[in-house]
């Protein structure tokens, strides 16, 4: 029975052998179908749909931001630390503000012009004025004067009287200075006289001054003055305030400018020393010169107890009309610090002098002299 059994065994693991092997084969030509299916190429089509449909630009565009955000803050961020403002110090703070916004004017050379000396005014008794000569023209009657204003304001006798007059040079004279007008491409006039004479010579020269000349008045009425000679509107003309400190910046921005300077024989040393300083190419000419008037009308000048004076020229034609002159009671004032010197250099006494802290014009210090004086 041991046989038999064993025989048994040996069939059954045969058949189990051989139907293991044909599931596998069965499986194995399973497997081998399912691969060639279009399974694949049809689940490609919705793979490319996908691709197109699916938001892969918008996702960079989306990863871009963010990417270029943090590189903004990390610029900002050194400078916010930089900042002094953070800190509590108050120099520190202060310094951060003058460094951050510098002021243009700053960058600018500043101009500075030396001191005008000291005048000193006498301790003479103030003695009542009854009588006063004005060094200036005579002005037209109805026109405004401030020293008329005077006069009725204290009761007083005026007389108006040039120690100076002024003459042109003609055009041979001029000349002789080897100055070429037009190659200056602008104009200085510190006054009307200035204006004047400056046309005048061209006119006699037979000079036609070119539409671009480009004018640097002094204050605004030799500006308008200019109306006389030119067509102001179609003209560069600039003006101040009443000093040459005032065109600074104009004459700075046309530096380039070869400047003409038509002046007196007496020039004011304060306008010469400003151009110097501004380091501009400028050449100083004379115009006309001042000469001292004939005063042999005038007898005795001790019957006038104030005599004024507005330029040292009229000062030394006071000298020279009158040698022999002795101040005694007369008071003597002068205007401008040139003027002022003048005089205590020929030997008289200075008892008014303009302009001062307190009076800038020469009517205001005789006004405040007079209260003084004539107080009784």
């Amino acid at each position: 029975m041991s046989a038999k059994k064993k025989l048994v065994k040996k069939k059954l693991v045969k058949k189990l052998i051989k139907k293991s092997k044909a599931s596998s084969k069965k499986a194995s030509s399973t497997k081998q179908k399912s691969k060639p299916k279009p399974v694949a190429k049809k689940a490609k089509a919705p793979i490319k749909k996908v691709i197109k449909k699916s938001p892969v630009k918008k996702t960079i565009k989306k990863q871009a931001k963010p990417v270029v955000k943090p590189v903004e803050v990390a610029k900002v961020k050194p400078v916010k630390e930089k900042k002094v403002l953070v800190s509590n110090d108050k120099e520190n703070i202060e310094k951060a503000v003058t460094v951050k916004r510098p002021r243009k004017s700053s960058k600018k050379p500043i101009i500075t012009l030396p001191p005008p000396p000291v005048i000193e005014v006498s301790n003479y008794p103030k003695n009542k004025i009854k009588s006063f000569v004005i060094s200036q023209p005579k002005p037209a009657e109805g026109e405004k004067n401030p020293y008329i204003d005077l006069a009725r304001k204290y009761n007083l006798n005026p007389t108006f009287r040039q120690f100076i007059k002024i003459e042109g040079l003609n055009s041979q004279d001029f000349r002789t200075q080897r100055i070429d007008i037009l190659e200056h491409g602008a104009v200085i006039l510190t006054s009307r006289l200035s204006v004047d004479h400056y046309f005048r010579l061209c006119n006699e020269m037979r000079i036609t001054v070119p539409e671009s000349m480009k004018y640097f008045c002094i204050n605004e009425q030799t500006a308008y003055y200019l109306q006389k000679y030119i067509q102001y509107r179609k003209r560069k003309i600039f003006f101040g305030h009443g000093t040459i400190l005032d065109l600074v910046d104009v004459i700075r921005k046309n530096k380039d400018e070869k400047f003409l300077l038509p002046a007196s024989d007496v020039t004011k040393e304060q306008i010469v020393d400003f151009l110097d300083e501004l380091k501009i190419t400028y050449t100083k000419a004379t115009f006309y010169r001042t000469v001292s008037a004939n005063l042999s009308d005038i007898k005795n000048l001790n019957d006038f107890d104030l005599l004024v004076f507005f330029t040292p020229a009229g000062i030394k034609s006071l000298k020279q009309n009158f040698p022999n002159f002795k101040q005694g009671n007369t008071r003597i004032a002068a205007f401008g610090h040139v003027a002022a010197q003048t005089v205590k250099d020929l030997g008289y006494r200075l008892d008014i002098f303009a302009p001062n802290p307190q009076n800038p014009s020469m009517s205001g210090a005789i006004d405040a002299y007079l209260k003084e004086s004539n107080k009784r």
